[in-house]
């Protein structure tokens, strides 16, 4: 779905997070950065990618990993999938869906026969520069920390 390569130069994106403040792609200069689009908070897909991505946080850490994941939600019900689950990482409240449309994953979607607007869930590895190193766009919803690990040489 996603136009991005990886290579490319990521989009800069600015947004406000579940605690409401504003976070951008130059906040992660020097690190690298999972950015992980997902569809909607306290879904069984969802839940479960952002469980993964918890159940491995000290992990995706150590090898310099931070991580910020991206849904149309609100601030609110972030906060809300946050408490519930003990995420250790922040969510970007995408109401406008800015960012997502400018990583080029809102489209048509079908689900049991039917034809729908919404995020494609896709995630990106943006590296200490701001270029795409890596695309995942087949998440594994139950294992997609592993996914992520794997790319680490």
């Amino acid at each position: 779905m996603t136009h991005l390569q990886e290579g490319d130069t990521a989009p800069n994106f600015s947004g406000l997070t579940e605690k409401e403040e504003t976070v951008s792609l130059s906040d992660y200069k020097g690190k690298k950065l999972v950015l992980f689009f997902y569809p909607k908070d306290n879904t069984p897909g969802c839940t479960a990618e952002a469980c993964s991505l918890r159940d491995h946080y000290g992990e995706l850490q150590k090898n310099g990993f931070e991580l910020l994941g991206v849904s149309p939600d609100s601030a609110k019900k972030h906060q809300n999938f946050i408490k519930k689950f003990e995420f250790p990482f922040s969510l970007l409240a995408d109401t406008d869906l800015s960012t997502i449309k400018a990583y080029g994953l809102w489209g048509l979607k079908k689900f049991m026969g039917k034809e729908f607007e919404g995020v494609h869930r896709t995630t990106f590895i943006i590296d200490e520069n701001g270029k795409i190193e890596k695309v995942f766009s087949k998440v594994k919803t139950k294992a997609h920390a592993e996914q992520i690990l794997e790319t680490v040489g």
